[in-house]
């Protein structure tokens, strides 16, 4: 785990962002099409760990971005390459556009300054979609990833805002993902690697105070 000094530095409010991943009704709320997902999200404290992390970012003036997973009710411009895609294309309950299975999920709430990227296609909330243009602008430099599922959309979020040249943060029980012991192994073998590795306290205990003041 890094030092207080070690996460302050990196957590500075004015160049840093909050990317909440798929955390939506369809798959950790309580109609989700992963029951099992929605489960350990819920029995982790994962969610609860966004929400209190995204509650702290609307007090300090930390953008939040919330990265959302939908499809059309046609399917156009769905991916259909990987089993997964296929899978998901076969559940009863489907994370169609508009319905009530794609807004973020209680409970995190969405503040009017907060960002909503919701993108069609592929793994990961940064690949092809709007979210890497907007941290850019946003003069983002650390992204503090949060959300499901540590068995693909955040290893892939992960990997590829490093890629592109951020530095990561991870409050390892703000992701989660099934098995629940696959979560942890994930943290320890792969994200540790690349990304720095805290708790939600650490991080809500670094992130500085803007006296109100939100970015614009």
């Amino acid at each position: 785990m890094p030092s207080y000094a070690e996460l302050s530095e990196l957590l500075d409010p004015d160049t840093t962002v909050l990317l909440t991943v798929e955390c939506q009704e369809g798959v950790v709320g309580k109609d989700s099409a992963l029951p099992e997902l929605a489960e350990e999200a819920g029995s982790s404290g994962m969610l609860t760990h966004v929400a209190r992390l995204v509650a702290a970012a609307h007090e300090r003036g930390v953008q939040v971005v919330h990265a959302v997973a939908e499809r059309r009710p046609d399917g156009r411009g769905s991916s259909r390459n990987a089993r997964l895609f296929r899978a998901a294309a076969r559940l009863p309950v489907k994370q169609l556009a508009g319905t009530p299975a794609v807004r973020v999920a209680a409970p995190i709430e969405v503040a009017d300054e907060d960002l909503v990227v919701r993108r069609l296609h592929g793994l990961s909330p940064l690949q092809g979609t709007d979210v890497d243009p907007l941290l850019r602008n946003l003069g983002c430099r650390t992204l503090i990833v949060t959300g499901v599922s540590a068995n693909v959309a955040i290893p892939n979020a992960v990997f590829d805002a490093v890629n592109r040249g951020y530095t990561v943060v991870v409050p390892a029980d703000a992701i989660a993902g099934v098995p629940s012991d696959y979560t942890p192994a994930m943290i320890r073998h792969t994200l540790a690697l690349v990304a720095t590795v805290a708790t939600t306290d650490e991080v809500l205990a670094c992130l500085g105070r803007r006296d109100g003041v939100r970015r614009a």
